[in-house]
């Protein structure tokens, strides 16, 4: 069982930036990969970033450069540094942990961002 806190998300003006903390609960965390969600008002939740156990991160198109994904293992901590932040980057942003073996994942509760124009 992986318990996923994320905190650091609120209020933003447009140009603005924030940085997201997701907290794990569990001894393996060098082992999960780990990625940022994020869901808007009557939209579909979207992966934002992926980093991998490894360490590679990935991101989703619209990133453009703008956010950075990273994990402290030693702090069971995930990042999301993010700039340049728009109105469309509104929504509820979400934690997700995907254990070696697949066939599980683990959500965080999740934290708003707001971007005001």
């Amino acid at each position: 069982q992986v318990q996923l806190v994320e905190s650091g998300g609120g209020l933003v003006q447009a140009g603005g930036s924030l940085r997201l903390t997701c907290t794990a609960s569990t001894g393996t965390f060098s082992v999960l990969d780990m990625a940022w969600y994020r869901q808007a008002p009557g939209k579909e939740r979207e992966l934002v970033a992926v980093i991998r156990r490894s360490g590679v991160p990935t991101y989703a198109p619209f990133v453009k450069g703008r956010f950075t994904i990273s994990r402290d293992n030693a702090g069971n901590t995930m990042y999301l540094q993010m700039n340049r932040l728009n109105p469309d980057d509104t929504a509820v942003y979400y934690c997700n942990a995907v254990p070696a073996s697949g066939t599980l994942q683990y959500w965080g509760q999740g934290t708003q961002v707001t971007v005001s124009s």
